[in-house]
């Protein structure tokens, strides 16, 4: 058996170079993918990737965080950090799904919402709250898995669900570790140190009730077998897609609100 990994040595399994990324995964999860672009209101975000599917013959739609497999990749989907035009991209290919009565199946896999000039300009918060709200009440079921690093409020808006799954490495934080050593002791170089104390680990996220399971990965990380993660994947959603479209909807829409209510509760 595999010695447990710390939250610093997972962070580095989902830095390295190689690890599969949602395009890499779609391929082998799903069949017939067709994918849509744009936000109707300014253009379309490379950094969010969405579309229709099928899973095992289902029609599902796919909404997903884009992180390249090398540098050309990553500068042309802005490095997985979508802009307000990649959440109102995914919030409408949502409500389509809504419409036509298809499951919502979103890959997270982002340091974090873009926090550029530009962004804020065109409303990144609201962009990002809004989704977060409609979610919640979107009359089909969401599932949400985290691939990698699920930062912030980029992550969040894609991460309202009725179950969220986890890659063993993945981590799920407020902020990246780096950025909580910068705020917290004014030196980015105990980044180490953070990742230890921050609680971000998939096993943490299952204990807080944030995340309700987590998905094996093969020894070594994603990387090392493409072919067996994706098999994980597929199993996973084919077992919970099927499960949640059995339940009546308005039963679904309160446990969803109930899972996130009961999120941050605690003890003094």
């Amino acid at each position: 058996m595999e010695e447990k990994k710390t939250a610093w040595e997972r962070l580095q399994i989902i830095h390295a170079k190689g690890r599969p990324t949602v395009n890499d995964y779609i391929p082998l999860v799903f069949t017939d993918f067709y994918e849509m672009h744009g936000d109707r209101l300014y253009g379309d975000d490379k950094a969010v990737l969405g579309g229709i599917a099928r899973l095992k013959n289902m029609p599902v739609t796919i909404i997903a965080q884009v992180k390249g497999r090398d540098i050309n990749e990553n500068k042309a989907c802005n490095f997985a950090m979508p802009h307000p035009e990649g959440y109102r991209k995914a919030l409408r290919l949502a409500r389509q799904a809504e419409k036509f009565h298809r499951p919502v199946i979103c890959f997270i896999d982002t340091p974090g919402a873009f926090c550029g000039v530009a962004a804020e300009e065109r409303g990144q918060g609201e962009a990002i709250a809004k989704n977060i709200a409609e979610f919640m009440t979107l009359r089909t079921p969401i599932i949400s898995i985290v691939l990698g690093e699920a930062g912030s409020g980029g992550a969040l808006a894609l991460g309202v669900c009725d179950e969220l799954a986890m890659l063993e490495n993945a981590q799920y934080s407020v902020l990246s570790p780096r950025g909580f050593a910068s705020i917290l002791w004014k030196d980015a170089s105990r980044e180490k140190e953070a990742s230890e104390i921050m609680m971000i680990t998939a096993e943490d996220m299952v204990r807080l009730g944030v995340a309700e399971t987590i998905i094996e990965e093969p020894l070594g990380g994603a990387h090392n077998d493409l072919d067996k993660i994706s098999e994980n994947i597929k199993e996973y959603l084919s077992y919970k897609i099927p499960e949640k479209c059995k339940k009546d909807i308005d039963v679904l829409l309160k446990e969803r609100y109930t899972k996130f209510r009961k999120i941050g509760e605690f003890i003094e």
